[in-house]
Order: C-alpha cells, then structure tokens, then sequence
C-alpha cells in the first residue's frame, strides 16, 4: 500500500507545474500562434494594387508580388523591392479615407 501513496504524491506534487504550463499555453503560445497564422494567410493573399503598410511605417501599394519579395510603390517614381517579412498589414480602403 505504500507504493500507491508514494505514486500519488508524486502525482500531487507535479499538478501544480503542469497546471502552470496549461496557463502558459493558453495564455501566450496559443494566442501567438493564432496571430502569426492570420498574418501569415493575409500575407499569402496580398496582390496586385492591396494598400500595405510596413513595418517600418511605410505606405506602399504591391505592384508586383514574387516568391519572397513584394515589388511595391511608395510613390509616383519609386518601386523598391520589399521582403515579405517586413509586410506589418495590409488597408483596407476605408481606412485610406478616414481623417485624423
């Protein structure tokens, strides 16, 4: 009989770590990995014309989408080539025309 005991209060013991790591889980992998997972779906249906922002705050329109990069305008002259990575979200139409 004293080896049921000493299994269940191993049991006991480990509840607790494994309870935290359910939290944990829930709490911040999850929710990290749902967010990573939408913003890797609208960034695999970006095209031609899509309204983007970047990262690094930039207004840009697709031009051209390729394997790894975006070729975007920033302006009427300048095309440049953007990594997909640095993609923050894309506009939607209304938002262009709202006024701060």
């Amino acid at each position: 009989m004293q080896g049921q005991g000493g299994a269940q209060e191993v049991i006991m013991s480990l509840l607790p770590i494994v309870f935290f790591i359910a939290i944990f889980y829930l709490l911040l992998i999850r929710p990290a990995n749902v967010k990573r997972k939408k913003h890797q779906e609208m960034i695999d249906a970006l095209q031609k014309g899509d309204k983007i922002i970047t990262t690094g705050g930039l207004i840009a329109e697709i031009v051209k989408p390729e394997k790894t990069f975006f070729s975007v305008r920033l302006n009427d002259d300048t095309i440049v080539r953007l990594s997909r990575e640095f993609i923050a979200y894309k506009l939607d139409e209304n938002e262009l025309t709202q006024d701060s």
